[in-house]
């Protein structure tokens, strides 16, 4: 069994959006388990979908009136909010029996509500704390691209790293993702470029105003 529910990047420009949060998943219906919401001991309410396999490992192995430490792929809402589609759950004391015994075999050294987001930052307004980064997804089995989209997130980072690709490690705090700590890979060649060398739209931001940005090099 994996010792972490996030898997190690393998790529420096590797685009993902991954994270965990801890609390008691509700279904809007019980003949209609895959929509719902995570209820967390904050007392908030996440939008939440389960996809693929998940739904019957939790009906097989999983007290749904107890919380677990489900791991997500964070999505931004309009206006400002967050919803998660449930991809797995962590917790190793329940699903592997060689660690049952083990009292923090469910602990993660990052702690619970921890995001990884790696993508292209696109939007940025230091003054009020506001960031868009750009996630691209890997192509479907049938050899067509998913359309790219973009996470709205709180936090400050400098104008001049516009453009460029970034590691980001963040904190869900409500129903917003809160930066801690940035790592700036390298600038994101442009794609598709019209009307003159250097020339881009300007990136809008999440109440849809245009951002102050620099010409890309």
């Amino acid at each position: 069994m994996r010792a972490h529910p996030i898997s190690p990047v393998t790529e420096p420009m590797q685009y993902r959006a991954i994270g965990v949060v801890r609390g008691v998943y509700e279904p809007v219906d019980p003949d209609q388990p895959t929509r719902g919401a995570i209820r967390t001991a904050g007392g908030e309410a996440i939008e939440a979908v389960v996809l693929g396999r998940l739904l019957t490992l939790m009906r097989r192995h999983l007290d749904l009136a107890q919380p677990h430490l489900w791991v997500v792929y964070p999505r931004s809402r309009e206006p400002e909010g967050l919803h998660l589609q449930m991809v797995g759950v962590w917790e190793p004391s329940t699903l592997a029996s060689e660690l049952a015994a083990e009292p923090d075999a469910d602990a993660l050294p990052e702690g619970d509500d921890y995001f990884s987001v790696r993508g292209e930052l696109i939007y940025t307004r230091p003054e009020t704390g506001d960031l868009v980064v750009k996630v691209r997804q890997l192509p479907r089995a049938d050899g067509s691209r998913p359309i790219p989209f973009k996470l709205q997130l709180k936090g400050e980072i400098p104008l001049q790293h516009l453009r460029h690709f970034v590691a980001l490690d963040l904190r869900r705090q409500g129903e917003t993702l809160q930066l801690e700590n940035v790592e700036v890979i390298a600038p994101v060649a442009s794609r598709g470029t019209r009307g003159g060398k250097g020339r881009r739209e300007a990136p809008r931001g999440p109440a849809g105003r245009g951002a102050v940005s620099r010409p890309a090099r």
